[in-house]
């Protein structure tokens, strides 16, 4: 071999080399959220790059695949222009799907009906006729039956709407603060404020599952204790947003705004649901006083 094949070839392992520090350093960094490969097939695809890179040219019959690897290449790369380029708007992107999901509770909850009232002959006459009719002329489906609500229980769906409603605006605006901060990130104190920020992330996704919870219950018949408990858990997380949120050097007033009108909401519907057991309560009694 001569000199400078030597010389060509010291290169080329040197390049070579180097594309493998600089793999080594990527891996390094924080993992994405594109589809996990094994290290068995991330060789594969090495070693079938270096050989099509080395000799493929020379054998023209050959169809390569390099095209397929250039595309899955470019593919990586778009996904990873979609990656949050901070943790700032990571966390609010997150906070946002968590925004998204209480109102889709909060849509279902105004789809809610109250039952019909008590049926006269002629309603009962057009029920009759509409259960003989094809099913091609009923506008029910098996998801409207036993989801309307009584009186009391309607009541109770109303007072969940507003708790859900403030849930919403709350959110927003814990957004819309958190976005204003995004100035504040600096890798002096990013340790500090990025763990601020992923604990109000964790506070809001349990309030959103137990935005989840206080939906479900309401349908009948509904889980009284169930949604109590649910409410108390939403008091409790207002109170350790708020402490969370005072390290920050700007407050939002739309935010403590928010946060005091998902409390007067919470309050009133616990006070409600509180008033109507004991209603219900001494109801009960009552009509046991009445038997003996």
């Amino acid at each position: 071999m001569g000199k400078a094949e030597k010389e060509q070839l010291n290169q080329a392992l040197t390049a070579y080399l180097n594309t493998i520090h600089e793999t080594l350093q990527v891996l390094d960094q924080t993992s994405s959220s594109l589809e996990k490969v094994s290290w068995t097939q991330v060789i594969q695809i090495g070693e079938q790059l270096s050989k099509q890179a080395t000799i493929g040219s020379r054998n023209k019959d050959k169809k390569l695949s390099m095209p397929q690897f250039v595309g899955a290449v470019w593919e990586a790369c778009s996904s990873l222009k979609k990656v949050p380029a901070t943790n700032v708007i990571a966390i609010g992107r997150a906070m946002t799907q968590i925004a998204v999901s209480v109102k889709d509770v909060l849509r279902e909850i105004k789809e809610l009906k109250p039952a019909p009232s008590d049926l006269g002959d002629e309603d009962f006459g057009d029920t009759r006729t509409k259960a003989e009719s094809g099913p091609e002329d009923d506008d029910l489906s098996e998801d409207d039956l036993g989801s309307d609500l009584s009186p009391e229980e309607m009541k109770v769906a109303q007072l969940a709407q507003g708790v859900v409603s403030e849930t919403l605006v709350t959110i927003k605006e814990l957004v819309r603060m958190i976005t204003g901060l995004l100035n504040l990130e600096t890798p002096d104190d990013n340790s500090k404020f990025v763990d601020s920020l992923e604990k109000l992330l964790k506070i809001c996704r349990g309030t959103g599952a137990q935005i989840d919870e206080i939906g479900a219950c309401l349908y009948p018949p509904q889980e009284i204790a169930a949604i109590r408990l649910a409410l108390e858990k939403m008091s409790s997380s207002i109170d350790e947003v708020q402490q969370e949120v005072e390290c920050f050097e700007t407050l939002s007033e739309p935010f403590v705004e928010a946060c005091s009108g998902l409390r007067t909401q919470l309050k009133k519907m616990e006070s409600e649901l509180d008033r109507s057991s004991t209603t219900e309560l001494a109801s009960q009694m009552q009509n046991v006083a009445v038997i003996n």
